[in-house]
């Protein structure tokens, strides 16, 4: 798959305001580990290759276990995964497939009862945050880097 245009050069201005997105969500409270499982799991659900191979070494070096990264996909089969992770997962789920039923209003109080409006926020604004660069990656042909 040939590589389309470099975004990071032709629109230099929008690229850093994607990145002040993630720079604003690494001074909040939102967890490493939860940061990273949401966006495993849009990835996984995007089909963004150049994404799940960069956030799956991150999510190693943060100390993630590889049979957890292997059952991400399948988390509701599991008891690997947290409560609290699980409804991570479902509200990550609902917001990046938004378009099919929107957010249902169990998995949004679940969440609020879970951690608060603030947190939830911050989760959204990290799902946002990962389907733009989803999008991005996808759109211009982003490659996974060699080790």
């Amino acid at each position: 798959m040939e590589k389309r245009l470099n975004m990071e050069a032709l629109q230099p201005a929008a690229y850093k305001a994607m990145l002040g997105l993630e720079g604003y969500l690494q001074t909040t409270a939102l967890k490493k580990e939860h940061k990273n499982m949401i966006k495993m799991r849009a990835s996984q659900i995007n089909g963004c290759a150049s994404c799940l191979d960069m956030h799956t070494k991150e999510s190693i070096k943060s100390g993630e276990t590889l049979q957890r990264l292997f059952l991400l996909s399948t988390w509701r089969e599991t008891d690997l995964f947290s409560a609290e992770e699980k409804i991570i997962l479902a509200l990550t789920e609902e917001c990046t497939l938004i378009h099919q039923h929107g957010i249902s209003d169990s998995v949004y109080q679940k969440a609020v009862e879970a951690f608060g409006e603030t947190y939830v926020a911050y989760i959204i604004m990290a799902v946002v945050a990962i389907n733009g660069w989803n999008r991005i990656a996808i759109t211009t042909h982003m490659q996974p880097t060699a080790e």
